[in-house]
């Protein structure tokens, strides 16, 4: 599997991320398993959250890993700084008592990745750089990225570490995929637009995309005519989208692949690095996704599959 390279990572990160925002230690065996099938297709990077499950998904991963003698196979990616009931946690206090908890959670004295779950503009970025350096330092944490940020307050972070000698973020995570939002799936979230990704085709900086496969938008479940799932309807239907459908199912088939194979593909060939977090549950859904780690795109068929061309690749 293809990888991308990030600043004080020893193994490279896998382009499908695993995601567990629905491990529990309750079925610690069936984590276990899919960890396991996703082990067999290559993968090695886990993402999970302080907030994931009320803290129950770092606990399973941390009880699995431990339990089958996985740390040196995966890295761990944890993200803190998500708002809760009092509002923003983008605060020095929160952030080290969330990532010491996450830790203690994982069982582990460090975690490979880290970002922060949410932004708060009015907390200047230089004081955080400074924050997440002093983590960086001590070991507790090797690259650091943001999720949901803008490009600009990306851009603001990383001049403000290159001019003061600090690390920056290595790698963005909002949504990325065939199926453009019309507006965010959850509320403060940020999905890649036209000038997003123009922003990241320039500075290089990678995207590991949640909901990078839309929600399941591409599994054939869903037509122009079905309105049951009222959440992808808010964010996935319209017109384009429908047409992004059916160019993907034509090159599928042309291909001899699934739809949401292709729609996984256009993720991981962009003209700069990205790695899309899955949340396979079975070993059939985990090896599809493999499948579709490995298919590779060409520019003309990425620009045809985003409404960007009418010429349909030969």
């Amino acid at each position: 599997m293809r990888t991308v390279q990030l600043n004080k990572v020893k193994n490279p990160v896998t382009q499908l991320i695993m995601g567990s925002d629905y491990f529990h230690p309750d079925r610690l065996d069936e984590v276990k398993g899919i960890l396991q099938s996703y082990l067999d297709i290559g993968g090695n990077t886990i993402d999970t959250a302080f907030i994931y499950a009320g803290g129950e998904s770092e606990k399973a991963i941390g009880l699995a890993v431990e339990q089958n003698g996985w740390r040196d196979r995966f890295n761990l990616w944890t993200k803190g700084a998500h708002p809760n009931q009092q509002g923003s946690t983008v605060t020095k206090h929160d952030i080290d008592e969330q990532l010491k908890i996450s830790l203690d959670r994982l069982r582990t004295e460090s975690v490979e990745l880290y970002a922060l779950h949410r932004d708060d503009t009015s907390v200047p970025v230089g004081a955080i750089l400074e924050w997440l350096n002093e983590h960086v330092e001590a070991g507790r944490i090797g690259s650091f990225g943001g999720s949901n940020w803008t490009t600009a307050r990306l851009q603001e972070a990383n001049q403000y570490a290159e001019k003061n000698g600090l690390q920056g973020f290595s790698f963005s995570s909002p949504n990325l995929s065939l199926a453009k939002a019309k507006e965010p799936y959850w509320a403060d979230c940020l999905s890649v637009d036209n000038d997003i990704l123009n922003w990241h085709n320039e500075s290089k900086l990678p995207i590991f995309s949640w909901s990078s496969q839309a929600r399941g938008f591409f599994t054939g479940r869903f037509t122009r005519d079905n309105f049951e799932n009222e959440d992808l309807v808010r964010v996935f239907y319209n017109d384009e989208n429908w047409e992004r459908y059916d160019r993907a199912e034509a090159l599928a088939k042309d291909k001899g692949l699934s739809t949401i194979q292709i729609a996984l593909a256009y993720v991981l060939n962009q003209k700069f690095p990205t790695a899309a977090i899955i949340g396979p549950q079975n070993e059939a859904e985990m090896k599809s996704c493999g499948e579709g780690a490995g298919v590779s795109l060409s520019e003309e068929e990425i620009q045809w599959l985003n409404l960007d061309s009418s010429t349909r690749p030969s």
